[in-house]
């Protein structure tokens, strides 16, 4: 059978490790052993910190993201868009206006105006569009 030794802690840090230890491990050898044996494998120290926490990478990643968004939606405002409408006017063809069909040719015949010298009257024909006498 193993030996067993008393370490003095504090009231407070023993109760806490304690409830660690019941709910990760089936004693608190085991729990104290893997402790040790992964700060022992990764050859870091409990007093140095790993880096951000999963929470502050979140957060960071949704700024990142949220610029990334905005960034394309200005590039599709002032970019894209515009370039589109503009090769698709390129390329839209238009329907050519009708004309109307030409059945008949319509002439209008004008009689030369005569000019007579100064000082002399002319005389003209009445003219009478309903064709009375």
């Amino acid at each position: 059978m193993d030996s067993f030794i008393g370490i003095r802690f504090k009231k407070e840090m023993a109760k806490r490790f304690q409830e660690f230890s019941r709910t990760h491990f089936k004693s608190h050898t085991e729990a104290l052993e893997t402790m040790l044996d992964f700060f022992f494998y990764n050859e870091i120290s409990p007093k140095e910190k790993l880096g951000p926490t999963g929470r502050t990478i979140e957060a960071s990643l949704k700024k990142r993201i949220n610029a990334v968004i905005a960034i394309m939606r200005d590039m599709e405002k002032t970019q894209t868009k515009p370039t589109v409408a503009m090769i698709e006017s390129l390329f839209q063809t238009e329907e050519p206006k009708k004309k109307p069909l030409i059945l008949e040719k319509k002439t209008v015949e004008e009689k030369p105006k005569v000019s007579l010298p100064a000082g002399e009257a002319g005389f003209q024909e009445k003219q009478n569009h309903n064709n009375e006498p």
